[in-house]
């Protein structure tokens, strides 16, 4: 079975009309783009510090490498080798650790946040980083003009950021936020000098990658691999430990397991390890550990297509999945039913009011009540290969109550294709991992829920009253200062979510990375796709 291109939802390809200059232009660095494909056997030659750490990376490298833009798991975790934000986030707990700044502000409550950057910091072309390089990524994150998947994460409480001299920026907040110091990780700073030039906003989304971090993109190849070496001028906190790392794309479960198992392995680490395959690599000496966070199977309904447009309609079909089974069955115990939009590590989690458990009569019920009998639903969903494996449950709990059932599984690319074409669907089954950019609340409800963002467009929610009254909720949590206050208004409009079942999870997953621990030391498991390796070394 084949895994998804692109974990989520891929980021909208909008050109720039910014314009400028730089000493190495984006048609330079995408020359390495284009040259013939690095070896995926590659290894590095043999043992020894300066061989090749290969990594097998269960999602496409395909998907836009925008860091204001996407939402590629292959992409988002590479991103975090090659660029640098102000602050940066430890990948499991993430607490924020200054890392183009030089410090934390002291005072998270403050509406006035000053960062010096670090000195000496220069981007991988060799240019150093000034304030007016922090300032151009946030006013394209900032403007209402450029639609980014990031001014949903700082537009509601960032106000504006400026240069106070050419290595400190002043960030002026709304309100005080200290959720906002985590999410500029998310903000990553990037060469005005590149990618002001015309047209470097659509290499960007292709994968041109010029940052500042502790690896440079040497060849990205896309659908097949990419390559990164040791950026011997970072001067950063988490310093390079591989001399070159060479990232595959194998999105075929056996493919991506045969490639670290057995006497042939040609890779050190591999995420999105199915769950069949655990025992067999354990017992060929593999570490596998996983880690439970918002990894989600979830529906999102088309809300002017009827009947779904019937909220009775979208909670039977819910009601119906005997979401126990499809645990049971599909995920081997790795797994959990939905009990709140937020999954039961949350520190935000409450269960909601509305739980979705196996209840066939209440679905029949609700849609008797919409009017609805006879119903044909193509189901459209992504190869994800653990969400293929959940198709035939819901299929077999649809059909149980008399709703013909289609499945239509294809490449997560196509099925976001048509979504952005706006092209007429009933309901889709997808993954995502919310936790790619955050661990809070307000964060993760705005990704899937922000008014006017992308997932909305898909459900075509947005005008609803309901849909009204969750984004005026959600704007008076963002700005509520008492932190239990504000917990507490978070959990009340995830309840509205659930009830409304326009997009919502029925179950939360475990995510599973392997490697070898003869070979690497410092790897954790993370909870959301790709691996980080910025504390990772040579066994």
């Amino acid at each position: 079975m084949r895994d998804d291109v692109i974990p989520d939802v891929p980021a909208p390809r909008r050109r720039s009309f910014l314009a400028g200059a730089g000493a190495l232009g984006a048609g330079a660095l995408l020359a390495g783009c284009s040259a013939g494909p690095e070896s995926t056997n590659d290894t590095g030659g043999g043992g020894g510090a300066d061989r090749t750490l290969t990594a097998v990376i269960g999602y496409g490298n395909d998907g836009s490498w925008d860091p204001t833009q996407t939402a590629s798991a292959f992409a988002m975790a590479a991103n975090h080798h090659i660029y640098e934000g102000l602050l940066d986030t430890d990948p499991i707990t993430r607490v924020p650790y200054p890392a183009l700044a030089t410090e934390v502000p002291a005072d998270p409550r403050a509406t006035t946040w000053r960062f010096t950057l670090r000195p000496g910091a220069v981007f991988h072309d060799g240019r150093p980083v000034t304030a007016d390089d922090v300032v151009f990524v946030f006013d394209r994150i900032l403007d209402p003009k450029t639609q980014t998947l990031a001014q949903g994460f700082f537009a509601s409480w960032l106000e504006s950021v400026r240069a106070a001299g050419p290595r400190t920026v002043e960030l002026r907040l709304k309100f005080p936020f200290p959720d906002g110091l985590s999410r500029l990780t998310l903000a990553k700073i990037m060469p005005a000098h590149v990618y002001s030039r015309p047209g470097a906003w659509d290499d960007a989304v292709r994968g041109l990658a010029v940052g500042s971090g502790p690896y440079r993109q040497s060849a990205h190849h896309p659908k097949s691999n990419t390559v990164f070496e040791a950026f011997a001028a970072y001067n950063g906190p988490r310093r390079p430990a591989f001399k070159r790392m060479n990232w595959l794309t194998i999105v075929d479960a056996a493919s991506r397991v045969a490639r670290i198992s057995g006497t042939g392995a040609g890779a050190q680490i591999a995420d999105n390890i199915p769950y069949a395959n655990i025992p067999r690599l354990e017992q060929g000496g593999m570490k596998v550990a996983g880690g439970a966070g918002m990894n989600n199977l979830f529906l999102m309904f088309d809300t002017r297509h009827k009947p779904f447009d019937d909220v009775r309609v979208r909670q039977a079909l819910h009601y119906a999945i005997d979401s126990e089974k499809m645990v049971r069955v599909a995920l081997k115990g790795h797994g959990r039913p939905a009990s709140s939009f937020l999954d039961t590590h949350n520190p935000g989690y409450r269960r909601a009011r509305t739980v979705y458990g196996h209840d066939p009569a209440k679905a029949r019920a609700l849609l008797r009540a919409a009017g609805v009998s006879g119903l044909n639903v193509t189901l459209m969903a992504v190869n994800v290969s653990w969400v293929v494996d959940c198709l035939p449950t819901v299929k077999s709990s649809w059909d149980a109550i008399g709703v013909r059932t289609t499945l239509a599984p294809q490449e997560t690319t196509a099925v976001f294709t048509k979504l952005d074409q706006r092209q007429d669907y009933q309901v889709v089954a997808a993954a995502s991992n919310p936790n790619q950019f955050g661990l809070d609340a307000d964060l993760i409800m705005r990704y899937n829920h922000g008014p006017g963002n992308l997932w909305m467009r898909y459900t075509r929610w947005a005008d609803d009253p309901a849909a009204r009254r969750l984004f005026t909720a959600m704007d008076r949590a963002t700005r509520e200062p008492d932190p239990a206050r504000k917990k507490a208004m978070v959990q009340d409009y995830i309840d509205l979510v659930a009830e409304q079942a326009v997009l919502y999870p029925v179950v939360h997953n475990e995510l599973m990375t392997a490697w070898n621990p003869r070979e690497l030391t410092g790897i954790r498991a993370q909870p959301y796709p790709g691996v980080n390796l910025l504390q990772a070394t040579w066994a």
